[in-house]
Formats: structure tokens, C-alpha cells, sequence
């Protein structure tokens, strides 16, 4: 069964258990006060026959005035009768319709017993009877005199009432059911929308979302808040899947092009060589030295790849152990300075603080050998992207709760979208320039921004075209001990 058919056959059970219920009860109420009411007519005549002399066995019309007493007492189908000491009828008050009800033996002793109290009898015809037994007071003579009303009356109107509210009951259980139908109906229509929603994005379209049905405070509004959360991350995890999977070929092409240009240099050089085409020493020695230049290119990029899966993972184990001490930056910036004159020594390198003014001193607690890694790459950056003798300027100093390192150059700078990406592993800004005359693989920005994420901090570019380029090293101050 449905949903909506398993609530609404609950909800008519309930109705049904609860009408069955009420109306028994109501009828049940009725018909006992139907039945006192018959037992105080009955009673009412007893006493006031029982305060009646002894007649004879015929009453006829020697004593009209006797009848018209108990007449007015009598109920259309009373049966009031005279009994001895014994229990045995003697004579006929009034006789009751059809045939009257077979009573038990009500001698002196049994009426006595009863004290008064209605009791239930049973005539030959199957009419039920409510008979009163009570003695006869002093005075009046012995015996007792015995009444009994008919329930014929009392139990048609109960019949009847009980079918009467047995077909108002059934209407009104139609009627609820026929209004509970619809409105289970449309109480249930959120969840047939969830349910639409469900199948559209199963069938691929993550964008769609549970409308929002009801207050955040309902069941409903409560459900279609977790469904879009929880679509929400699915949506996530999809575009992080799809963006991982789309980096994962970028790079595999990258590092695929990276090793074939040297691999195809040695192998070309070593065929040369298997074929004659070196007969000269002077040959060999050259062809050697570029396999070397190649091999060491090969070294230099395996272990650049090596030093980034390392520093991707964070686990202590196998990640990229780091040493951290208690150091200044700029021990650092002012050998950056050194090493940027002596590869270009018609540069112009100045050491200021950070965005100028005098240097300053930056505490940061670090790993020195792989800072030092981190400004010889942003040195040998310098060098590589800017034409000779561009001027640089190299800022060391504190900026609120930050150690900063900066380089800023004033060669022909990068494009929003170059600098959003130049971080990116394999990412070369500028495609035109062979390898040969400095274009490297395009790791060395990347190893930086690793770096210095795992130290706490992060890298910063503000770049423009034709304004040079900035790169901010920002760490966490070292307060001391």
C-alpha cells in the first residue's frame, strides 16, 4: 500500500474504533435509562396495587373505582397480578398483552429476598419483561402483588436508534473518508515534488533543488533543508571529481611533455652514436655533456615532483618533515639580494621594508633550509621572467600578525588571468620562450606555495601587464618563548 492509502486506512480505523466506541457507549447509556425508567413505572405500580384490598377472584364492575386506580398507574402493556403467601397467583389485576411472562416462584420468603428490586423474565411468545415483586403492607392482607412491564417498547427504540446512528455513522465515515482522501492528497504533494526533484537529479541534473515546502521549523521544511544540503555537497564533491579527473589529465599531458623532450634528446644523441655519426672524440665529449644536461634535467624534475607529493600529503609518516626553528627572514632576504646580483650583476636589487620604507625584522618560526628553498625560487623567477637588468626590489618586514618576504620586479607583469593560475603546477605564463633559454617546467611557483602553506602562511601576487609583479611570502609571527 501507498503512503497516502496506509494513512488514510489508519486514519478511518481510528475513526471507526472511535464512532464504535462513543455510539456504543451512548446507546448503552440510553437503553439503561429507558430500562429505570420502565423499573420505576413498574415499581410505582406494584406499591400502589399492592396497597389495593383483596378482591375477589372476578373485580367486573363491583369495584370501578379499584380499576380506575390502577388504570391510571398502568402502562398500555402492564400485567399486574395478585400472589398468596405461597408464590401462586390468585387472580389478574390486569393481564398483559399477548401472553404474560413466566415468573419464578415469588412466595413469601423469595419476595421478601428480592427486596423490591427489578428482575428480567421471559413470556412463552419470547417478550422481555421487567417484573417488581412486593409484599402486601400490614393491614392490607398477605401475599405480594406482582408487576411487570413489557421492554417491547424499550427495545424497538433501541433498534431503532441503533440503526438510525449505525447509517449516520456510516455517512459521516464516508464523508471523512472522502475529505481525508483529499486532504492526505494534498499534504503529501511536497513530498510527490521531493520526489520529482529525486528523479530529475538521479537522471544527471545535480543543479535542482528541493523547493523549499514548509517553515525551517517543520518536518518538511526540516527535510528539504538536509535533501539540499546534502545535494549541495554531492554537487561539491562532483565538481571537485571532475575538476580532480581534469587537473589529473592536464597533468599527466604535462609531465608526459616534460619527460619526453629529454628522453627523446638522449635517445637521439645515443642512436647517433650506435649508428657512427660521433667519429670525432671531440663529438662524444659534446654529445655526452648534453645526455648529462638532459639527465640532470630528468633529476631535477623527479625530485620537484617527489618534493610536492610530499608536501601534498599530510600524514606524518610520509609527508615532508619540517624542522622549524626560531629565525629572522631577513638573514633570508639579504642573500636573495647577493644571489640576484651575482646572476645579473647589471640589475638594480634594493632591500626595503614591506611596500618600502627601511627593512625591519621578521621572527617567523620555520624550517630554514626550505624557506631557502622558497627565495631561491622566487629569485631564480625573478631572473627567468624578466628581461636583464630589470630592477628588483626585495621587502623584509611585519604586517599585523605576519612575517613578510617580498619580491617586486618591474619587468612586463602578468594578466588577471595568467596570475590567478600561476601558482597551478606545469603552468607556464609564457609559452613562446624555449626551454633552452630558461623556461623550466613550471613547478618552481608551485613547490612555493606549498612551502610556505606548511609553515602556516600563504603567497600572494598583485601583477599587472606592463607593472611588474609582487610576490608576498606571508608567516605567522614568532612571539618567543
Amino acid at each position: 500500500m501507498s503512503l497516502r492509502a496506509r494513512l488514510l486506512a489508519l486514519t478511518l480505523a481510528l475513526l471507526i474504533a472511535a464512532l464504535l466506541a462513543s455510539t456504543g457507549l451512548l446507546v448503552d447509556q440510553l437503553q439503561r435509562d429507558l430500562l429505570e425508567q420502565l423499573d420505576e413505572r413498574v415499581a410505582s405500580v406494584a406499591a400502589v396495587a399492592a396497597r389495593l384490598p383483596a378482591l375477589p377472584d372476578e373485580v367486573g364492575d363491583e369495584a370501578p373505582q379499584v380499576r380506575d386506580a390502577v388504570e391510571q398507574e398502568l402502562m398500555k402493556d402492564m400485567y399486574v397480578a395478585d400472589a398468596a403467601p405461597d408464590g401462586a397467583v390468585t387472580w389478574l389485576i390486569r393481564p398483559g398483552a399477548d401472553d404474560p411472562p413466566e415468573l419464578p416462584a415469588l412466595d413469601t420468603a423469595e419476595v421478601a429476598a428480592r427486596g423490591g428490586e427489578p428482575f428480567d423474565a421471559r413470556s412463552d411468545d419470547g417478550r422481555e419483561w421487567r417484573v417488581v415483586a412486593l409484599p402486601r403492607p400490614a393491614g392490607e392482607g398477605s401475599g405480594s402483588v406482582v408487576a411487570a412491564g413489557s421492554r417491547a417498547d424499550v427495545d424497538a427504540a433501541m433498534h431503532g436508534l441503533t440503526r438510525r446512528v449505525l447509517l449516520i455513522d456510516g455517512i459521516v465515515l464516508t464523508a471523512l473518508g472522502l475529505a481525508g482522501w483529499f486532504a492526505v492528497r494534498a499534504g503529501l504533494r511536497p513530498l510527490r515534488r521531493i520526489e520529482t526533484t529525486a528523479a530529475a537529479i538521479a537522471s544527471g541534473d545535480l543543479t535542482r533543488r528541493v523547493p523549499e515546502l514548509a517553515g525551517s521549523g517543520t518536518e518538511l521544511g526540516r527535510l528539504s533543508a538536509a535533501l539540499n544540503g546534502m545535494l549541495d555537497r554531492i554537487e561539491a564533491g562532483d565538481a571537485a571529481r571532475a575538476d580532480a579527473e581534469q587537473r589529473m589529465r592536464r597533468f599527466i599531458a604535462d609531465i608526459s611533455h616534460e619527460l619526453r623532450t629529454p628522453l627523446a634528446g638522449i635517445k637521439g644523441f645515443t642512436e647517433l652514436y650506435r649508428m657512427g655519426g660521433m667519429p670525432e672524440r671531440s663529438d662524444v665529449d659534446a654529445s655526452m655533456s648534453r645526455i648529462e644536461g638532459e639527465a640532470g634535467r630528468l633529476v631535477q624534475l623527479v625530485e620537484e615532483l617527489l618534493l610536492l607529493a610530499r608536501l601534498d600529503d599530510r600524514s606524518a609518516d610520509t609527508g615532508l618533515p619540517l624542522h622549524l626553528t626560531p629565525m629572522d627572514l631577513r638573514t633570508l632576504a639579504a642573500d636573495a639580494l647577493h644571489d640576484l646580483r651575482a646572476l645579473d650583476p647589471g640589475r638594480t636589487v634594493t632591500l626595503t621594508g614591506p611596500d618600502g620604507g627601511p627593512p625591519g625584522g621578521a621572527p617567523v618560526l620555520g624550517d630554514e633550509a626550505r624557506l631557502r628553498q622558497v627565495t631561491s625560487n622566487l629569485v631564480g623567477n625573478a631572473v627567468a621572467h624578466t628581461p636583464p637588468g630589470t630592477a628588483v626590489r626585495i621587502g623584509v618586514g611585519t604586517q599585523g600578525a605576519f612575517a613578510v618576504l617580498e619580491f617586486e620586479d618591474e619587468g612586463p607583469g602578468m594578466t588577471a588571468a595568467q596570475s590567478e593560475r600561476v601558482f597551478d603546477r606545469f603552468y607556464r605564463g609564457d609559452t613562446s620562450r624555449a626551454r633552452a633559454t630558461g623556461g623550466g617546467a613550471g613547478l618552481g611557483l608551485a613547490i612555493v606555495d606549498s612551502l610556505v602553506r606548511g609553515h602556516g602562511g600563504r603567497v600572494e601576487v598583485r601583477t599587472a601587464p606592463g607593472r611588474g609583479a609582487t610576490f608576498r611570502v606571508l608567516l605567522p609571527l614568532y612571539a618567543g618563548e
